[in-house]
């Protein structure tokens, strides 16, 4: 436990679900969604002592039943999942099913399912007041929608564990994604629920899939203002990533007023990602983990669920992003000088024939500028936010130019 920062934020009740069970979400061996980055992150984390720490309880997932699932998706969908499921030579494109993003496996209801009941998990012990924080790294399905699997995600844990977090009294909550990839299932299963913000701030539509999310898309006529985008220009670094985030996230959330977050942090925005265009650092990610953390705090008495998401680079950028953020939610932060653990270096290089990063940060430079400093027309970015800002800020009564 000495690589854990010993000052700073205070120790904070978290639940953290780690589950083995939940590597049977497996889309096969030539698929970019290992469920090794699961098995490699825990042992990271338990490595560095975050589960060790006195204020994480170890939870375990759960196969969430029929009616969980059909909190937020259909009774049709999710017979035709356990249809596949059942057999994986049918396939079933209309719903996403028995696709490249989506190969068909055997168990694939029990094993999506199992995800949902992780975050649901973690739901419940917010609710229970036995953790004021939880995560569910293994959760942050975003793509999938009511009726449709999509980009290797097929029931929406996030999506169950706000419905959960609202069924039990929560009068709203705010959703903060920062993966890549734009979080279209969230946001279109809570289009029209005033209850629930939804704000993802991911790649461009116009340069990454699913090529949706731009700043018009502020959400349906009962809740105009609930659906946030922040559609980032390709090559987006720490600075820019950084900024954007501030320039909308905080302000909204605090306006919005909400009870609860739910975040979902994939890290697939990382600069040796293969499946994105963003230039961003582990140390980014964790600083944004760190302004969720702190904006949780000041708006919501603490409470906050944090889950994975998108992030292919399993070795060296997986492991660190997501053993960052369960520290972070723990409240005793991983200083990024903090050398990788050794024994956890060796079972890499013995099982992965790979050379495991030395430290726990990449010594990047992740200053970045104000949005009060001023605003430039003529930065693709500045640009960007400013249509995000002027397209909702006035709907809070804020100015989408100095607030």
């Amino acid at each position: 436990m000495s690589s854990l920062a010993s000052s700073g934020p205070t120790a904070v009740p978290t639940s953290i679900v780690c589950d083995a069970a939940m590597s049977a979400y497996n889309f096969g061996p030539n698929h970019p969604m290992s469920p090794k980055r699961l098995e490699l992150t825990a042992r990271l984390a338990r490595e560095l002592g975050i589960f060790e720490l006195p204020q994480v309880t170890l939870a375990e997932s759960f196969v969430a039943s029929d009616d969980e699932l059909a909190t937020v998706h259909s009774r049709e969908y999710i017979a035709a999942v356990r249809r596949v499921g059942a057999d994986p030579t049918l396939s079933d494109p209309d719903r996403g099913l028995g696709t490249d993003d989506d190969p068909a496996f055997a168990g694939m209801h029990e094993a999506s399912a199992r995800l949902g009941g992780a975050s649901l998990a973690a739901a419940d012990a917010i609710i229970a007041g036995t953790a004021l924080r939880a995560v569910n790294f293994g959760g942050g399905m975003h793509h999938a929608a009511r009726e449709k699997a999509s980009g290797f995600c097929i029931y929406n844990d996030a999506a169950m564990a706000i419905v959960r977090l609202l069924d039990s009294g929560v009068s709203k909550v705010a959703y903060i994604d920062i993966d890549a990839h734009h979080g279209d299932g969230t946001q279109d299963i809570f289009w029209n629920d005033p209850r629930v913000l939804t704000i993802s701030m991911h790649e461009s539509g116009l340069t990454l899939f699913p090529g949706t999310g731009f700043a018009n898309d502020i959400g349906g006529p009962d809740a105009q203002g609930t659906a946030v985008n922040v559609s980032l220009p390709a090559g987006t670094g720490d600075a820019g990533w950084l900024r954007a985030f501030h320039a909308v996230v905080p302000q909204l959330v605090e306006a919005f007023e909400a009870d609860v977050i739910v975040s979902q942090h994939g890290c697939d925005s990382h600069r040796d990602d293969d499946l994105s265009h963003l230039n961003t650092s582990v140390d980014a990610q964790r600083e944004a983990a760190l302004s969720v953390a702190a904006l949780a705090d000041r708006v919501c008495s603490g409470r906050w669920i944090a889950t994975g998401g998108g992030g292919y680079n399993i070795v060296s950028v997986v492991p660190r992003v997501w053993g960052h953020l369960m520290a972070v939610v723990a409240g005793r932060p991983v200083p990024l000088r903090t050398a990788v653990p050794e024994p956890w270096r060796e079972y890499v290089r013995e099982h992965y024939g790979k050379v495991a990063p030395l430290l726990m940060g990449e010594d990047a430079d992740t200053w970045w500028r104000s949005w009060e400093v001023g605003y430039n027309p003529s930065d693709a970015l500045d640009r960007t936010v400013m249509a995000t800002r002027k397209a909702v800020f006035p709907l809070y009564g804020l100015d989408p130019w100095f607030d």
